[in-house]
């Protein structure tokens, strides 16, 4: 992590004059001549300044007009659902009752389009259904003591509830003008206009108005405080929605209420307190019980997080999403089979389940079971057209319908019914690009992996062998359109699926190697806040590392004469090729591409890797512990800017204590009508060190609106220029290494050795060459290099660090050579690992290789004569 007195070299600090972040920006210039910033050192005060020079970031700064490069994975969001009016419809015991509850049902919004476009029950029938509800005392906020008054309100909420919120609205508008005071009201046309989708920003203002007005009627009614809370939740305001619950808990704290705090503190560790205090309340709370395991989850804490999910399902073994979230659990610490067995749990409950139907799917193709995995995502895709579909599931639970919408990755945001010519639809046309990029690039992914199974992994080249803008759409995670586009050939009935062997079936020196390999693996892994221990990756990248001092280790016995299974020269692509040939075999989802190996236009117009730190009022939980030295880090460059308007405005900005405040202080410094700035880091050459030449690094964005919401924001410019500026001197790096290997013996300086290897991984650290994985590969070639030359790794990485934060942070590659190696533990290489048999012979194919990853490795090196 960037500490005092390390240099930080800084591009500018540039004022945008652009609307909110959350919507694509116009206006925004094409180029921007900013003035170069100081030389900066935390400590040097006058610092010398470098040249102005113009900076041209790729497409738009701000998060919605970004080109993804699909580096970082989508963030689970987690919101408050829509409430019912009546609240026993959360409750399911009375949902049969006509009008008591809208059409959402258990399928989210949409059936209300649908619904509209077909008949309608009569006036008539909806006074009826009215009444009934009054009789049974189940509409709401009634009080007036006129039953006539109370008949009308009944009769609004009805509209609403059978697919007529227009209707209500202006039912409840008229009622309004006679009677201004009456909450109940207020309450029903705030719900309808949330009925129509919050989407569109009119409808979220108007909702907002009466449940605020609802509230000036009444402070001390708890029921107007958790409906606002609800509006505030989806539409990006999450503080101001934890202070409504707030209110409304102080008012008339109830298990519910703490329950939908806890939801919106979902990525905050205090949201496990919140939820024990629940499950306290009530142990066999089984929604709270559930949502505690997903708050584990998230936080990265397998143990606890599976805890939760079992407990869950003893209570309730017929919960669809309880087999769900556990398999995803599974899926994504490594355990595939597990996560299988409990898919098809989901399934056999709930045949139609997309997103079980999709994991199982995505599965089988992890474990090599092609055929299956591929005909589970044909069914997902066949969906698409079937009004059965429940990938948009609404989980109405007692504590209040809250909605789970990115956590299967698949869900879609698709209309159930064929929208109506002339009308607006309630959900956007756009389904969710995950699910359709996962579901038609998975079986063709499958079907290449499938064709390749027996072909020597080094003989063929996924990279160039896959069609471009089938790569291109892929790793940007976009729909996939390509026209003209040839499928990979079905499977090949002479190819058969993997089958996992025993582990007792290889020998014990391959046993021996690979138990070693994946303790290697285990101290790769990040103890951060949402990082799931994966022990997949564990035993892949371990691997890897092995294999990667295997091939170092031969290529410097002999550089002039050893080449690739190509036949070509061995270059430093080819020994981090090693590790990305692992890498991809974890996760058949998961596009690890090289990004300059994409077609020409792409390449041209450049990828921009996006790291989100703070995002609306939510704190992206991986980056927090970073979230203090980027803040620092933005203020120190901002202060460095020649041409402040004012000279009082440094002083101010270092008084500053969050982004809101910096944020504050540059709007009111003679920019009122600019709501954002960016800055950026260099990074020094070494091969150019004399002439102190920098690359563009890391981009710092920070931005806001007018309803405070704030992006503060990472992300690297993967340009064509500059990826060939990197490869220059990664180039440069490797040939010094190959240099000062060939010296041998006592020639040769290990201790400068042991640094350039270093820097080597620095420079691919800030480059992110590829479209997801970058930092585990870097990592892992570093590894198994250091061990080629005989230098063990034996330190875990401290919890709290991410190996490439570490990098794009500190301000150059000495400084995180050194903090590196401190917590490498670097020893002597041990002589066991010397005699292990080659990684790349004994496991030569996709199959062999498969066939490994799906061995049970923390039980099977557990055992005695398997050292672990």
């Amino acid at each position: 992590m960037a500490a005092a007195g390390r240099h930080f070299h800084i591009i500018a600090a540039i004022f945008l004059s652009a609307a909110s972040y959350s919507a694509p920006l116009e206006g925004v210039p094409n180029k921007i001549d900013p003035r170069a910033c100081d030389k900066s050192d935390e400590s040097q005060k006058n610092a010398m300044a470098l040249p102005v020079t113009l900076y041209e970031p790729i497409g738009a700064v701000f998060g919605g007009c970004r080109v993804w490069a699909g580096h970082i994975p989508p963030n689970s969001y987690l919101g408050l659902g829509l409430g019912e009016v009546a609240r026993e419809c959360e409750q399911g015991s009375l949902s049969t009752i006509s009008g008591l509850c809208s059409l959402l049902g258990k399928n989210g919004a949409t059936q209300d389009t649908c619904q509209r476009d077909q008949e309608s029950p009569a006036a008539s029938m909806l006074r009826e259904y009215a009444a009934v509800l009054l009789d049974k005392g189940l509409v709401p906020l009634v009080s007036s003591g006129d039953s006539q008054l109370d008949a009308e309100i009944a009769f609004g909420i009805v509209l609403a509830n059978t697919g007529s919120p227009d209707e209500s609205i202006q039912h409840f508008s008229a009622f309004l003008k006679d009677h201004p005071d009456v909450i109940a009201a207020y309450h029903g046309r705030g719900s309808a206009y949330a009925r129509k989708g919050l989407q569109y920003k009119i409808n979220a203002e108007l909702a907002l108005a009466d449940f605020t007005k609802a509230i000036e009627l009444d402070r001390k009614l708890a029921e107007s405080y958790e409906r606002r809370a609800e509006i505030l939740s989806p539409i990006g305001r999450g503080r101001d929605a934890i202070v409504d619950l707030d209110i409304a808990i102080n008012l008339e704290p109830t298990a519910r209420r703490f329950f939908r705090r806890g939801t919106l503190n979902f990525l905050r560790e205090e949201a496990a307190k919140i939820f024990e205090n629940v499950i306290k309340a009530n142990p066999e709370y089984v929604e709270a019980i559930r949502n505690l395991g997903q708050v584990y989850r998230e936080l990265g804490d397998y143990e606890k997080a599976m805890e939760q999910f079992n407990t869950a399902l003893i209570l309730d073994d017929k919960h669809v999403q309880g087999y769900q979230f556990r398999g995803s659990l599974y899926y994504h610490s490594g355990r595939p089979f597990d996560a299988l067995r409990n898919f098809k749990k989901c399934l056999a409950l709930e045949p139609h389940n997309e997103p079980c139907q999709y994991m199982t799917g995505l599965s089988n193709s992890a474990i090599g079971r092609f055929y299956h995995g591929i005909k589970a995502q044909t069914k997902v895709s066949l969906t698409g057209s079937d009004e059965r579909t429940h990938t948009a599931r609404r989980e109405e639970s007692p504590a209040g319908g809250m909605a789970w919408v990115a956590m299967a990755m698949i869900v879609a945001r698709r209309p159930e019914c064929p929208p109506v010519p002339g009308r607006v639809s309630n959900t956007p046309d756009t389904p969710t690009l995950t699910r359709h990029v996962s579901v038609c690039v998975s079986p063709e992914y499958s079907r290449y992996t499938h064709a390749h199974l027996e072909v020597p992994a080094r003989e063929f080249s996924l990279d160039a062998d896959l069609n471009g803008d089938f790569k291109d759409r892929w790793a940007k995670n976009l729909i996939f359109t390509v026209e003209n586009y040839t499928e990979q050939p079905g499977l090949q009935p002479q190819i058969s699926d993997v089958v996992t062997p025993d582990f007792s079936s290889y020998t014990p020196e391959v046993q021996r190697m690979v138990c070693r390999a994946y303790s290697l693996g285990q101290l790769m892994q990040f103890t951060v806040d949402g990082y799931l221990p994966n022990v997949r990756v564990h035993a892949a990248m371990g691997l890897a590392a092995l294999e990667v001092m295997q091939t170092a280790q031969a290529f410097w016995k002999a550089p002039k004469t050893f080449k690739t299974p190509m036949g070509k020269k061995f270059h430093w692509r080819d020994i981090f090729d090693t590790a990305v040939k692992w890498r991809r075999l974890i996760d058949p989802e998961q596009p690890v591409l090289w990004l300059d190996l994409m077609p020409a236009k792409s390449v041209d117009a450049g990828f921009n890797n996006f790291m989100n730190m703070i995002r609306g009022q939510v704190t992206n939980i991986r980056y927090s512990g970073y979230l203090d030295t980027t803040f620092k880090l933005t203020k120190q460059m901002v202060m460095h800017y020649q041409d402040l308007p004012h000279p009082n405005l440094k002083a101010e900005i270092s008084k500053t204590q969050n982004c809101e405040e910096l944020l504050e202080v540059m709007k009111k410094s003679g920019s009122s009508t600019q709501n954002g700035f960016m800055v950026g880091t260099h990074v020094p050459s070494l091969k150019d060190k004399k002439r102190n030449k920098n690359y563009d690094g890391l981009m710092l964005t920070l931005s806001g609106d007018t309803e405070g919401n704030i992006l503060f924001s990472m992300d690297t410019a993967t340009t064509k220029t500059r990826t060939s500026q990197y490869h220059s001197e990664m180039e440069w790096i490797w040939n010094r290494i190959t240099d000062e290997v060939k010296k041998g013996g006592n020639g040769m300086d290990v201790d400068t050795l042991v640094n350039t290897i270093l820097y080597l991984v620095y420079y691919f650290y800030n480059l992110l060459p590829l479209s997801r994985g970058s930092s585990v590969v870097a990592y892992t070639v570093a590894m198994g290099m250091l061990m080629a030359l005989g230098k063990e790794v034996t330190g875990k990485i401290p919890p709290g660090k991410m190996v490439d934060m570490e990098a794009m942070l500190t301000g150059s590659p000495e400084s995180f050579a050194n903090e590196v190696k401190d917590w490498m533990n670097l020893k002597r290489l041990s002589p066991q690992w010397t005699h292990l048999p080659k990684v790349s012979d004994t496991f030569p194919t996709f199959r062999s290789m498969i066939e490994v990853l799906n061995q049970d490795l923390q039980t099977a090196c557990s055992k005695e004569g398997n050292p672990h």
